[in-house]
């Protein structure tokens, strides 16, 4: 290394100022120092740059003048010199002590001369205010009134005004404004940001800043950069890691003698294996974050595993675990007994303190010292009731009831201490005992009380200290309640009267009133002992809110009362809500909260009273049947859909679930009655028409079936009509004429309809015209061209006749006619790789991600066909991060789980998307393909429960097995199965 010191390291030159080159000039803002000072003049550097010259032998730089001058110029500049300056003739040679002596004198007298002027003088503003004409603007301007007529003036009013000491203080006044005015001092140039810093709040100034040491981090960074590192071999890691394990293993020789082949001579050798699971687990547990990060929504989670937390309720669910003297450090032990000294001896009566070294004794394993000092606070702290709690909790039986003795002396109205103590009794009459003690002490406890009636085993007994209690509590409800329970209905009903009238503001008497009358069969009292009830609550206002009420009635639900249930619902429902506020989509909101806890009672009664307000409302009907669907009974059901078709006659969804329910209840002939009352009120409705239509094919009747299409399409003529009346020929026979004719006529009437152009080249593709086919497509293309559907029939119909540069240029212009089309970019890449073109899929697939960037089915594309096996799982954890809740990314992830045989993994993924939507088909497919690998039937027979019972419509390949022609009047899960069987 050289020994040169660093440029910041060396010594600065001579006069150096610092930030002078680029015009920066040092100051300082101390008092003591003196203001602000400016940089050396430009003799100053001239003679320090010729001083500087002359110590190196140089000669002098002539870049600042400082170089010999010209005789010429020194000619020029003698006729420029001041004639007062004592210089040629009239020089006295060298300055000595008597010149600087005489010159001392003569300043003496100067500054005399003034302070007697100056004692002299009249006050300016008097002489201005006397003589108009002398009146300047300021002290300054006084010179300006030196004219001759002025001066004549001034001269009248007498001998005590000196005019020449005017003009020259006036003058010096001027002159040193000036130079102030053009060279401020640094406290001036500041002012205004002084004073604004006067608006700067605290918490401005605590974010300021600090000034780092940025030359020492400049010069340490250097220091740094000299520094050499070498990489660590792997046998230096092995020894570190084992050093502080014990082996087991028997050597000889000092070689392991399980070691294998491939080890190094020390006996160790990096494992790759273990490096490669560890990587696998971080990216588990990162795609797990990423799903539950995407599913999360509020407090629930579409994914299926993120948990919502209760903020009130999170500390006080968590287990109390006993902490073991073994895992408390020993310093930190010593550490917590002095601060607790320190308490106890600071505030002996600070009972918590005393509890608190109790404790710690107890955690480290000293019973004995925890017992002691427990006791030094009872004596300390005799008015506790918690530290003779703790007192009793750390001493055995015999101990603990002589310290409970001692406790009550000091404590007698303690209820804890009674409880405390009677629970150190074994026998009951001793337990009693205590009680009876209690009770003379504490006669108003309600506590007290109650654990002498559980004491009781005869109900006769039990029965009579709750009268006496209620006597003496009389405003207690618990009392009052477990006294009507006692009592035969008829003395209960007394008893809940005169509770009634002792606590007037008690809603819980009331429910129990219509509790009784519900256990007595008196099914209408239970809703007049209700509307009493509220009635008199309203007038004590002591009316709960809504939501409480409905809390209310899921208790009484749980508890086996669902009148009760019903009529807390019926009665305080509306409470709190006007006209104005959109009562419906509460009260909906309400139900479905209540379905969600399994209280369908209430969600019943709800949806009953939301009925009754909003008697022609759709949606209400839907949800009340969704209910009865889900959690009740056919004819409960049937009853519903019947009563909501009579209130809403035009809604065809009403009709047609209660003919769906109907027709799969296998009652055919109601299920056309229904369709028939329908056609009667609905007359021009499609969805009734193609209904019927389904319910006759699905039965076999193909002819009636066929004339109910006929009449449709001249009754209700629309495209979905020709639609369902193309693929209803082409499903009874394949290859039909009839069909073809059909689909002629109907794009004759709506040439716009592109799944009629679909069908129209899928029946000639069937019938392999495919040059028709192909004129088909391209007139659908150009009538249609935001069908996508319509586009890819086209682009795999040229594929399958072998014109590649045809179907690529069929799905060009089908990306220029819909942007951004996540199916029609899949379609490109696909179309690539199945022509054994990689490079050109690569770069398709790059192109549909800038254009897609959060399509699932885009990225489950890149990742299963253009990914090697290693890089699947980083993709898919990127895909999920950029898809917002994909379930075809959650397939995906599942499959690749599945192909690395985590079966709990893939499992939990294929829930999470079917979840998500269970509308798409090859969801459920997958799913189902999974189980039958890896399932059981148990697992099978629920999934596929649950795919019928959702009905999916979509997916790429549930959807072209769904549809085709050959596959009519397939149930859902024969649909399941057969998508399972050709998904690879």
């Amino acid at each position: 290394m050289s020994g040169r010191k660093d440029f910041l390291s060396q010594q600065a030159p001579e006069n150096y100022v610092a930030g002078l080159g680029r015009g920066a000039t040092g100051f300082t803002t101390r008092s003591d120092l003196g203001p602000a000072r400016e940089g050396p003049s430009e003799e100053q550097i001239k003679e320090a740059l010729a001083k500087r010259a002359a110590q190196l032998g140089n000669a002098p730089p002539t870049a600042y003048g400082v170089g010999k001058k010209n005789p010429e110029e020194e000619e020029q500049e003698d006729q420029f010199r001041d004639a007062e300056n004592e210089e040629g003739l009239f020089a006295t040679g060298n300055y000595d002590r008597e010149d600087d002596e005489a010159d001392r004198i003569y300043q003496d007298v100067d500054a005399r001369m003034d302070r007697r002027r100056k004692a002299r003088r009249y006050d300016l503003p008097t002489l201005c205010t006397q003589y108009p004409r002398l009146r300047p603007r300021s002290a300054t301007e006084v010179h300006v009134c030196s004219s001759s007529l002025q001066r004549r003036e001034l001269s009248m009013v007498g001998q005590h005004t000196d005019l020449n000491f005017l003009d020259r203080e006036a003058r010096e006044q001027a002159e040193r404004e000036d130079f102030e005015a053009k060279n401020p001092k640094i406290q001036q140039q500041f002012a205004d940001l002084k004073r604004a810093l006067g608006t700067v709040s605290d918490e401005d100034w605590a974010s300021i800043p600090e000034v780092g040491d940025l030359t020492g981090k400049n010069r340490r960074s250097k220091q740094n950069a000299r520094q050499r590192f070498y990489a660590v071999p792997d046998s230096v890691l092995a020894g570190a890691r084992d050093s502080t394990q014990l082996g087991t293993e028997v050597q000889d020789d000092g070689m392991m003698v399980d070691a294998p082949s491939g080890d190094q001579a020390d006996g160790t050798m990096t494992n790759f294996a273990d490096i490669g699971a560890a990587r696998n687990k971080v990216m588990q547990v990162r795609l797990d974050q990423a799903a539950q990060s995407q599913g999360t929504s509020g407090t629930e989670s579409v994914s299926g595993t993120s948990t919502s937390i209760d903020p009130r309720g999170y500390l006080t669910s968590l287990d109390k675990s006993e902490i073991k003297a073994g895992e408390i450090p020993v310093g930190d032990i010593k550490r917590a007994r002095v601060l607790l000294e320190s308490v106890i001896k600071t505030n002996p009566r600070h009972s918590p303190g005393w509890i608190a070294a109790a404790r710690l004794e107890e955690y480290a394993g000293k019973i004995v010292a925890a017992r002691n000092v427990i006791k030094r606070g009872c004596e300390m702290c005799p008015k506790s009731e918690d530290i003779w709690l703790e007192a009793l909790r750390l001493n055995d039986t015999a101990n603990a009831k002589i310290l409970a003795a001692q406790a009550i002396q000091h404590n007698s109205r303690s209820v804890a201490l009674w409880v405390a103590a009677m629970n150190l009794e074994t026998f009951p009459d001793s337990k009693k005992r205590v009680l009876r003690k209690a009770l003379d002490n504490i006669p108003q406890s309600v506590a007290i009380w109650k654990e002498a009636v559980n004491l009781e085993e005869n109900p006769e007994d039990a029965r009579m200290l709750l009268a006496k209690a209620t006597e003496i509590i009389p405003l207690s409800v618990e009392l009052w309640l477990a006294l009507a329970r006692l009592e035969t209905p008829e003395k209960a009903q007394v008893v809940l009267n005169k509770a009634r009238k002792a606590v007037p503001a008690s809603f819980e008497i009331w429910i129990a009133a219509a509790r009784l009358q519900e256990q007595t069969g008196q099914t209408q009292m239970v809703f007049k002992v209700m509307d009493r009830g509220i009635k008199a609550l309203a007038r004590e206002s002591a009316m709960l809110k809504r939501e409480e009420w409905i809390e209310q009635a899921e208790i009484c639900e749980e508890e086996g009362a669902p009148l009760t249930c019903q009529a807390i619902i019926r009665e305080t429902l509306g409470w709190g809500l006007d006209e104005d506020d959109d009562r419906k989509q509460i009260w909906l909101d309400d139900a479905k909260s209540s379905t969600n806890r399994g209280r369908y009672e209430t969600a019943r009664a709800i949806y009953a009273y939301a009925i009754r307000v909003f008697y022609s409302r759709k949606s209400v009907w839907l949800a009340a049947a969704e209910l009865e669907r889900q959690h009740g009974t056919k004819q409960a059901l049937w009853d519903l859909l019947g009563e909501a078709v009579k209130s809403c006659p035009t809604s065809e969804v009403l009709w047609m679930q209660l003919a769906k329910e109907k027709w799969q209840a296998g009652e055919i002939d109601e299920a056309r009655r229904v369709l028939g009352l329908a056609f009667q009120q609905n007359p021009g409705n499609e969805d009734i028409w193609l209904a019927a239509v389904k319910l006759e094919a699905d039965n076999g009747e193909t002819d009636k079936a066929r004339a109910l299409l006929a009449e449709a399409r001249s009754e209700a003529g629309t495209d979905r009509v020709w639609i369902k009346s193309v693929a209803f020929e082409r499903q009874i026979k394949k290859d039909s004429d009839e069909a073809l004719n059909l689909v002629n006529d109907g794009l004759q009437i709506y040439p716009k309809a592109d799944k009629l152009w679909m069908e129209k080249g899928q029946i000639y593709e069937s019938k392999n015209m495919l040059p028709q086919a192909r004129e088909a497509f391209n007139t659908g293309t150009r009538a249609c061209p935001q069908s996508v559907p319509l586009w890819l029939l086209a682009s795999r119909l040229e594929e399958r006749m072998g014109v590649l540069v045809k179907a690529r240029s069929i799905l060009d212009r089908a990306r220029l006619a819909v942007k951004n089309s996540p199916e029609l970019w899949t379609e490109s890449v696909r179309l690539e790789y199945r022509a054994k073109n990689m490079p050109a899929a690569n770069q398709k697939m790059a192109q549909a991600l800038q254009a897609c960037p959060t399509s699932g089915l885009v990225w489950a594309e890149r990742i299963w066909h253009l990914e090697a096996r290693t890089q699947r799982k980083p993709r898919i954890l990127e895909a999920i991060q950029k898809a917002d809740n994909d379930p075809i990314l959650f397939v995906t992830a599942a499959r690749i789980f599945w192909g690395e045989r985590k079966l709990e993994k893939a499992d939990a993924w294929f829930q999470k998307a079917v979840v998500l939507d269970p509308d798409y088909g090859d969801t459920w497919a997958w799913w189902y393909k999974f189980l039958v690998q890896h399932g059981t039937d148990e697992k099978r027979d629920e999934v596929v429960a649950k795919c019928v019972q959702n009905e999916p419509r979509h997916g790429e390949v549930w959807q072209t097995v769904r549809k085709a022609p050959e596959n009519a009047g397939m149930s859902v899960e024969e649909c399941l199965k057969k998508v399972a069987k050709l998904l690879e």
